[in-house]
């Protein structure tokens, strides 16, 4: 599952952790030096191995590259979607309920600028990275086209897949922008969020 990921089975605890410890380094590596300035040997050496040993875990480091980057999306996509339940929308929470998830993606996305820019350019460079963010996306959306089917009513959403696709579309776009991960944001961070909700929360439940 994508989720998921490749499933990795360890023998040795030691290997376990020497596994752990070259993903963290290749993480820190990525998002100080960006993806061309890094090599094998400084992953390798932040993590305290040898190059050989990097290479008994990962062909290259665009291997790692890609389970870092798999584990980046894992995180946002759960610190998110775990806050979005249907029982979370009962009554008059939707707005404390849009609120609270909008300053989880947007927290999620500047806590870590560097990953966040690094990932966006090379989604735009490598197919592999760019099919692993549409395999996301595709998850997100399907996961919020689901919520909306079941919280919205028909009338103020008649059409929960196009319109999953519109607020997470907008949602991503917000939380990199305020990173700077395209420049310094026309917009102060607060504002901006409380914005996004309002306009998130009226889409959804104007007819209220």
């Amino acid at each position: 599952m994508l989720l998921d990921g490749v499933a990795r089975r360890f023998t040795q605890e030691r290997a376990r952790k020497t596994f752990e410890a070259l993903i963290e380094a290749a993480t820190a590596t990525f998002v100080e030096n960006g993806y061309d300035a890094t090599g094998t040997p400084d992953i390798a050496e932040r993590a305290g191995v040898s190059v050989g040993t990097f290479y008994r875990y990962f062909d290259d480091k665009k291997q790692v590259y890609l389970e870092v980057a798999r584990r980046f999306l894992v995180v946002a996509y759960h610190e998110v979607m775990d806050r979005l339940t249907p029982e979370r929308f009962a009554g008059r929470g939707h707005r404390e309920t849009i609120t609270e998830a909008v300053d989880v993606l947007v927290s999620q996305v500047t806590r870590q600028p560097g990953m966040s820019k690094v990932f966006l350019e090379m989604t735009l460079r490598d197919p592999d990275v760019a099919g692993l963010k549409r395999a996301f996306d595709d998850v997100s959306r399907q996961a919020l086209t689901a919520l909306l089917t079941a919280i919205c009513p028909p009338e103020a959403v008649p059409d929960p897949a196009a319109t999953a696709f519109v607020l997470h579309t907008a949602a991503i776009e917000c939380a990199n922008s305020l990173a700077g991960v395209r420049g310094d944001p026309p917009v102060e961070l607060e504002r901006a969020k409380r914005a996004l909700a309002t306009f998130i929360d009226r889409g959804l439940f104007s007819t209220e």
